[in-house]
């Protein structure tokens, strides 16, 4: 089976990536290599996959539609991993079109490389970040979210509906998962634990949102992996998805279903790096929300899979990741 993984050279693209491989599966890996975040970050993602004899690269721009349906055209994948997304709440604030370019276009043209090269399943990242304004907690696929409080939000939640759409209108089994504010090794540089560390490891202050009130439901890269890898294993069937039509359709919470407060956080790193942080305290920023909370009856339903990686467990291997990484790093330039 040949699986194609966009976002390969990205945090969880990697990892799943890796995990596919080490399965046995023939794995091409799409990324463009942004300079959203360090580059270098990602190439040395890559050269961990291209370890495997039975790994591809493929650098692409989703937005090329050309160059996408040339790639189905050619290979005639069975699955396709779609986590390729431009990222962050934040970011969105300041650079909208290549939210519009990269989630909107790009998962348009994987869409419909998918309609014209059938796959028997399309399985895309969406966001916790697509609850936006709710306030009933946990975050649950059975409730109404049409208000997203980022464009990335917007976004993401866009990608649900077009997703709908085709699996309706072409039978597409489409599965959604809505990720959970994931951590671990090799993760994302704008991620509150990794800017933290790093921050923390060179005595500057961190930036703490909303005066440390924050919750989020914290999950590890490991967990997150587990339950794609599940789901993608089973496709939607129709008329069995929970869509009120007959589109081969579903969406899954992916989280660790367990808030933890950004402070408690900020202890545990604290311990984990022998060092105290100094705390810039400052008011939660547009486009937040104060909590996030997964709700994932579906998922262990459909899988029997709970991702259950304590914040203590997965930020001290988060850690020792970053002090190996930046080690061996500044040894090579040094």
């Amino acid at each position: 089976m040949e699986i194609l993984v966009t976002g390969a050279a990205g945090f969880i693209g990697m990892h799943v990536a890796t995990r596919l491989l080490q399965a046995g599966y023939n794995v091409v890996g799409l990324d463009n290599l942004s300079d959203y975040y360090d580059v270098r970050l990602k190439k040395a993602r890559l050269k961990e996959l291209i370890r495997y004899p039975q790994f591809q690269f493929a650098k692409m721009d989703l937005a090329d539609r050309q160059e996408v349906e040339a790639l189905f055209a050619a290979r005639k994948f069975e699955r396709v991993i779609h986590l390729a997304a431009q990222a962050g709440v934040r970011y969105s604030l300041e650079n909208p079109h290549v939210y519009v370019q990269t989630n909107i276009v790009g998962f348009t043209n994987i869409l419909e490389a998918c309609r014209h090269h059938p796959v028997n399943h399309l399985v895309y990242a969406s966001s916790s970040s697509v609850y936006g304004a709710n306030k009933k907690l946990p975050f649950s696929v059975q409730d109404n979210v049409d208000h997203p409080i980022s464009l990335y939000a917007a976004s993401k939640k866009a990608n649900e509906l077009m997703a709908h759409a085709y699996s309706h209108l072409f039978q597409i089994p489409t599965t959604g998962l809505r990720f959970f504010t994931v951590y671990g090794p090799w993760g994302r540089p704008d991620m509150a634990i990794f800017s933290f560390t790093k921050a923390i490891l060179e005595d500057k202050p961190i930036e703490v949102f909303n005066h440390g009130k924050m919750r989020r439901d914290f999950t590890y890269i490991d967990d997150i992996v587990e339950g794609v890898l599940l789901v993608a294993d089973r496709p939607p069937v129709p008329g069995n998805s929970g869509s009120p039509g007959a589109a081969p359709y579903k969406l899954y919470n992916i989280g660790n279903h367990s808030p933890v407060e950004l402070m408690r956080v900020i202890e545990v790193l604290e311990k984990c790096l022998g060092k105290t942080a100094r705390k810039n305290m400052l008011p939660i920023q547009p486009g937040d929300v104060p909590a996030t909370f997964a709700d994932i009856d579906d998922l262990m339903r459909d899988t029997g899979f709970r991702p259950d990686t304590p914040i203590e467990v997965g930020v001290e291997r988060f850690v020792r990741w970053y002090q190996s990484y930046y080690l061996a790093v500044e040894t090579s330039s040094g």
